[in-house]
């Protein structure tokens, strides 16, 4: 039976804030990347018409939960409802509350809460950076570091970080914010 292979842009991610680098042939990645290419994964769940958005919690180097970014359960999806901020050309990284999706990160947190997976210390891996209103929920819940990938224009959300006592540096394509403890 042959295998399908999937285009090269489904493969490493042609999205904005998908630029995971190739691995040569027996190549593992670190666990960082692994984690953030299992973010990637639940984004291609969305049914975001401007941007998907995939996270997940992660303690001792195991998935706690994961989430993308779509509307809440029961109701139509972007996709067929259309979405108000297009609509309205809402500039990204403004007017949240009209939006009709979850965010990934919100999303993953509510997987947890559902479940009762307690998430203390643990790490959030996502595709792109939380916006404010997630910046808000991610640190009061003790999170203790954020692996990203994708920047998002909201400069409130990363002087939260900051004001929180999280710590950012960058290693290759990778933006990492560790809680100064």
């Amino acid at each position: 039976m042959a295998l399908l292979k999937k285009p090269e842009s489904e493969v490493t991610g042609d999205q904005e804030g998908q630029t995971g680098k190739t691995l040569e042939p027996g190549e593992r990645p670190g666990w960082d990347e692994y984690f953030l290419r299992l973010a990637e994964l639940a984004a291609t769940r969305s049914t975001c018409l401007r941007r998907r958005v995939g996270a997940l919690l992660v303690a001792d180097r195991r998935v706690l939960s994961t989430g993308y970014n779509g509307p809440p359960r029961s109701l139509p999806h972007c996709r067929e409802a259309g979405c108000l901020r297009e609509a309205l050309k809402v500039p990204s990284g403004q007017r949240h509350e009209i939006c009709r999706a979850i965010h990934a990160e919100q999303n993953t947190i509510l997987q947890a809460a559902q479940h009762g997976v307690p998430i203390r210390q643990a790490t959030l891996y996502s595709t792109h950076q939380p916006c404010a209103i997630c910046a808000k929920l991610i640190l009061n819940l003790d999170v203790i570091r954020l692996v990203l990938r994708g920047a998002y224009p909201d400069e409130l959300a990363l002087s939260l970080f900051r004001e929180a006592g999280f710590v950012r540096e960058e290693a290759g394509d990778l933006v990492i914010w560790a809680k100064n403890l």
